[in-house]
């Protein structure tokens, strides 16, 4: 399955590792080179921000999915190929879901871990097949990689967790994923 889209879900910060807006900068300039399209929640600010402006920056495009209730709190990007502003974060998710070939999760908060796991979790139910990564900047993922190798060995996953996560340790990473199979 060749990836012509990949959905990138991240915080609306930055966070207090400058590292983690680095990957996120590096993630879209690697998109943008490889003619592959950045969907995500439509903010400019944080990690959201960060890889948005960098895609554009290098020639990319950029999908932004924002609900009207964020519009001014996570000030709606302008400045990129294509902003949907729709009904609550429930149309959001679903739209980010169908527009992409697959997702990479950066570090981010509460909105990240549920996009995170509600892919998992479609993924395993079979709703989607699409690829998901994991970029786990400086470690930052490490604890919840931990645990849902936990989930695995206790008997709580259907298949292989490695069969539904791929993690990776830079945004380079990637590379290998991009291609036709």
């Amino acid at each position: 399955m060749s990836i012509q889209s990949l959905a990138i879900f991240c915080g609306s910060k930055s966070g207090a590792n400058p590292l983690y807006a680095d990957h996120a900068r590096a993630l879209g300039k690697i998109l943008a080179e490889n003619g592959i399209a950045l969907i995500f929640g439509g903010g400019r600010n944080g990690l959201m921000g960060a890889s948005a402006d960098s895609a554009m920056v290098h020639g990319g495009t950029v999908r932004g999915v924002i609900p009207e209730v964020l519009v001014a709190w996570e000030h709606q990007h302008t400045g990129i190929s294509e902003l949907h502003v729709v009904e609550d974060m429930h149309v959001r998710k679903r739209m980010l879901y169908n527009l992409c070939d697959g997702a990479i999760i950066l570090p981010g908060g509460f909105g990240t871990l549920d996009e995170l796991f509600e892919m998992l979790t479609w993924n395993q139910l079979s709703i989607h097949d699409k690829k998901i990564f994991l970029l786990n900047t400086a470690g930052f993922y490490d604890h919840l990689v931990s645990h849902m190798q936990v989930l695995e060995r206790e008997g709580f996953l259907y298949g292989s967790l490695a069969d539904k996560l791929v993690v990776l340790q830079e945004p380079a990473g990637i590379h290998s994923y991009l291609g036709n199979d």
